[in-house]
């Protein structure tokens, strides 16, 4: 972990220093090798991305530097000897991540003051007015029926999954991914390990975390405590994929966007949540507004977080925890 934080932080620097030079986001983001190393989904590869990269970056300050760029190419041939059994941090590094994402069409957030609160949704007034308009909405009674918040808890997942589970692990490749956010966890074995007083955020570091559950016995479990939520229309697939998001109060996750491909839900099974969405930098002259969302206990926010830059934050002194999906 520490080496590739000295790592990110060492692109960082190159980062700024290139645009300082006069690369443009755009002309960064357009490059063949760059696009290359930036695969729409998490997946494993190896630091030989990074060197790529910072090939690119160091070779426009090589143009303009002369001798002084040409020292640090030396210097970037001695970064590139670095093993190939790590996680390829790039795929995660916002400001390139956000180069590679499609231009997002600002009617998704025009004429929007307010996120909707709805209860009783019909799926033809949800087809209509939200599933792929881009538009978020908040669905108060979207859980109904279900039995999840009587049984989801920290222990509850904890005992659920085997200790030789991919989720656990670490294995498992796209479908197994973990978020450990901006916490120490490499895996979710790493999460169940930590002590009951950093669980329940009594002392010690606050955290929070996520996870693609690919145990197909984990899976069948959740599918008996959930179910698609009633305002999705029958023929409308979900994915079977489930997204857990647990942490504890005073946390969540820093701003960010997705590169998940599709429109999805998350409900919120215990604790409460903020959320905050901020419409994507092209549209800031037609959407000047941010929005805080409220997600307490039973509700179901859905949102295109493709389109919608987010982040979240647990309130008040219970643990959150949410389980969402996606859906075409």
């Amino acid at each position: 972990m520490a080496k590739k934080e000295e790592l990110k932080s060492e692109f960082d620097a190159l980062f700024l220093r290139a645009t300082a030079l006069g690369l443009s986001s755009t002309e960064i983001g357009d490059l063949e090798s760059v696009r290359t190393v930036l695969p729409r989904k998490r997946s494993a590869c190896s630091f030989l991305c990074y060197g790529l990269v910072l090939a690119v970056l160091v070779a426009g300050a090589a143009i303009a530097l002369g001798a002084a760029g040409r020292f640090e190419l030396r210097w970037l041939a001695k970064k590139m000897n670095y093993g190939q059994d790590e996680r390829c941090f790039l795929e995660n590094y916002e400001p390139l991540a956000d180069m590679m994402r499609p231009v997002v069409d600002c009617r998704i957030c025009e004429n929007i003051t307010t996120v909707d609160r709805v209860t009783k949704l019909s799926q033809e007034e949800f087809m209509e007015k939200y599933a792929f308009t881009g538009r978020p909405v908040v669905v108060t009674d979207g859980t109904k029926g279900w039995t999840a918040s009587q049984h989801f808890s920290f222990n509850f997942f904890k005992n659920l999954y085997r200790a030789d589970s991919p989720n656990i692990v670490g294995e498992g490749g796209e479908e197994c991914q973990f978020f450990p956010y901006r916490t120490s966890f490499e895996t979710l074995g790493d999460v169940f390990e930590m002590p009951k007083h950093m669980r329940d955020g009594v002392s010690g570091k606050p955290w929070y975390i996520g996870w693609s559950n690919c145990d197909t016995k984990v899976g069948n479990v959740l599918r008996k405590l959930y179910k698609k939520p009633y305002f999705l229309p029958e023929d409308m697939e979900s994915s079977r994929t489930d997204w857990i998001f647990m942490g504890s109060p005073k946390y969540g996750a820093n701003m960010h966007i997705d590169a998940v491909g599709k429109v999805s839900w998350q409900a919120q099974i215990t604790g409460t949540k903020i959320w905050t969405l901020v419409p994507p930098p092209e549209c800031w002259y037609n959407c000047p507004h941010q929005h805080e969302v409220l997600l307490n206990q039973g509700d179901i926010l859905v949102v295109d977080t493709n389109k919608w830059f987010h982040s979240t934050l647990i309130l008040n002194n219970t643990m959150s925890i949410t389980i969402g999906s996606e859906f075409e």
